[in-house]
């Protein structure tokens, strides 16, 4: 079982930056990879940004440029740096930690925290 908890969301004006931590319960190396999600109320969770154990990211088009996904293995956390915020980024964000068994992916989430980009 893994665990992940985010911390770091909050209110921020357009232009600003945040930075979400997760912690993650166990060995970040034994995960196949990690990414960060986002969910605006009325839309679909969409994925923002992945890493994978060997450090290769992925980030979504709306996000290339001014999010930047990054893994310290010493301290088993995964954090989202993000920079150029705008109102289109105010969503929860989760934290999501993805493990292959036996030819089977499996998903684990965060609780979320809230990103409020406004003036």
């Amino acid at each position: 079982q893994v665990q992940l908890v985010e911390s770091g969301g909050g209110l921020v004006q357009p232009g600003g930056s945040l930075r979400l931590p997760c912690a993650v319960s166990v060995n970040i190396f034994t995960t196949n990879a990690m990414a960060w999600y986002r969910q605006a109320p009325g839309k679909q969770r969409e994925l923002v940004a992945t890493i994978t154990s060997g450090g290769s990211t992925n980030y979504a088009d709306s996000v290339k440029g001014r999010f930047t996904i990054a893994r310290d293995n010493a301290k088993n956390t995964v954090s989202l740096q993000m920079n150029s915020l705008k109102p289109e980024d105010t969503a929860v964000y989760y934290c999501n930690a993805k493990r292959m068994y036996q030819n089977v992916w499996y998903n684990y989430w965060g609780q979320g925290t809230q990103v409020t980009v406004s003036s």
